[in-house]
């Protein structure tokens, strides 16, 4: 025996990071590529993930938008097994949970980590079923394994490391500073067994010369015992793709003439609408921000999805955004609202049974003839169709709870899931909204859309993401120590 361990059935490791947005779903994302580049069948995983921006599988089930991305990164379909725990805040101390793509239950925090614990068996077993179909599986953590005050029934960091009996590699941010220090105290608050768990690191979003910090590299593997695995640079082409959550949310890149302006309310969900607007070069992209008023030269106000939209809606009005709204709208503007923006803009939004908390009814914002009644029945489901404006061919996800009816529904926005109407709009067309995410990812759509503005486009979305997962592949390739990571990931 030449002392090696015995090589894991199916490759894997976890990718686990000193705090939050230390950028590790890029890097799985990144990593994801490089190996399906190779030609190895890779999967994506992550226990569990908090987010209101969700992606729907083909089956109707719901994961975390990264889990999503790092699939396409792997060129293969998404799977409710990819992210089968996931939260979606409605509440600063509530989220509803899903599990396995579909809704376990709404919960508060403390009676969440409660019962995180009794989650690990499917967490366990959608795992399995990655690692069945898969050449190497690369898990993401969350938060980071330093909050010990949460060890305790943990299925997302190292309560998942130990259960799966993974390997862990930490990621660090330089960016933020302090870097040495987290890395050395991650280890330091660890215990022991968990220390060795941990097999390797790496420094993220290094500005400059990377050659500078060869020394502090030295003096982490001094004082930990881990090994060094790179130091990775800035990667600029980062922001252009999708975010995972709000945090990772800012303007467009674009400075065109057509200014599109959204106002980022309190739970805004399914934002990813809004990714392929930010590249457009034709395109101003604004995200005004909680006590901003809305522009008074936006050529489009763009609502978009909510987790809770009354309480959107209240947190909409008490901005002023009602009036500055009205106002655009009296200039002649344009509107668009998109799934709780749809909503918004109704007449009346009803919750007979209480789901967003009080029971009752509340105004809308009376810019569209419809009226939503809020049913504890959840749409999730993949849809095709057709833009009726611009007989463009649409797809896209439906994600919401409630029902819309009214005049103006007889004048639908999309026609959908053979041939059911989607949406409405207002009778001079300046006002719309439809149940549709991710409309702005078709080309055709968003080419016809732009052009009713005189804006042009000057991409294809889903290839422009595509090359750039490519281009992140091969950044990670000549910065990481990729032999070594796979080496760790095979148990040698």
């Amino acid at each position: 025996m030449n002392g090696r361990k015995k090589a894991r059935s199916t490759p894997a490791l976890m990718i686990q990071g000193t705090g939050s947005n230390v950028g590790k779903s890029l890097i799985v994302a990144g990593l994801c590529r490089l190996f399906a580049n190779r030609g190895l069948s890779v999967r994506p995983f992550k226990p569990q993930n908090m987010s209101n921006n969700a992606a729907v599988t083909a089956d109707g089930g719901e994961i975390g938008r990264a889990q999503a991305l790092q699939a396409m990164a792997c060129r293969v379909p998404l799977s409710v097994h990819m992210n089968p725990v996931l939260l979606k805040p409605e509440t600063d101390t509530g989220a509803q949970v899903i599990v396995q793509g579909k809704r376990f239950g709404t919960m508060k925090a403390r009676e969440y980590g409660k019962q995180k614990s009794q989650l690990l068996p499917k967490v366990l077993e959608s795992f399995s079923i990655n690692t069945s179909e898969a050449d190497l599986v690369i898990v993401e953590g969350a938060g980071s394994p330093a909050e010990i005050n949460l060890r305790a029934g943990d299925i997302a960091n190292m309560g998942f490391a130990e259960a799966a009996d993974l390997p862990v590699i930490l990621c660090a941010d330089i960016d933020r500073g302090g870097v040495i220090a987290s890395v050395v105290g991650t280890h330091a608050v660890l215990e022991p067994e968990e220390q060795k768990r941990i097999k390797g690191f790496f420094i993220n979003r290094f500005r400059g010369d990377p050659t500078l910090f060869d020394d502090g590299m030295r003096e982490i593997e001094k004082r930990t015992g881990w090994q060094g695995l790179g130091v990775v640079p800035w990667f600029a082409d980062a922001g252009k793709l999708p975010a995972e959550d709000a945090l990772g949310l800012s303007d467009g890149l674009g400075t065109g003439h057509l200014k599109i302006v959204v106002p980022v309310i309190s739970r805004i969900a399914n934002f990813d609408d809004l990714d392929p607007l930010r590249l457009e070069p034709d395109v101003t992209l604004e995200l005004v921000q909680p006590g901003d008023p809305l522009p008074g030269d936006a050529n489009i106000v763009l609502l978009p999805g909510s987790k809770s939209t009354i309480d959107d809606l209240a947190f909409f009005r008490a901005q002023g955004w009602d009036t500055d709204l009205k106002a655009h709208h009296r200039r002649g503007g344009h509107i668009l609202g998109v799934c709780g923006g749809y909503q918004m803009l109704g007449k009346t939004i009803s919750d007979p049974d209480g789901i967003e908390g009080t029971s009752g009814i509340v105004e809308g914002l009376g810019l569209l003839d419809v009226e939503t009644v809020l049913t504890p029945e959840k749409s999730t489901v993949a849809v095709s169709g057709t833009h009726l404006p611009s007989r463009a061919r649409v797809s896209g996800y439906e994600i919401h709870i409630g029902q819309t009816s009214g005049a103006d529904c007889d004048r639908p926005m999309m026609q959908v899931r053979d041939g059911q109407p989607d949406g409405a709009m207002s009778a001079d067309g300046r006002v719309c909204g439809t149940y549709v995410h991710g409309l702005f990812t078709n080309d055709a759509f968003r080419s016809a859309f732009l052009k009713s503005f005189s804006a042009s486009t000057g991409f294809a979305y889903d290839q422009s993401i595509d090359r750039i997962l490519d281009d992140l592949a091969a950044h990670l390739d000549e910065t990481m120590d990729i032999e070594a990571i796979l080496g760790i990931a095979r148990g040698l």
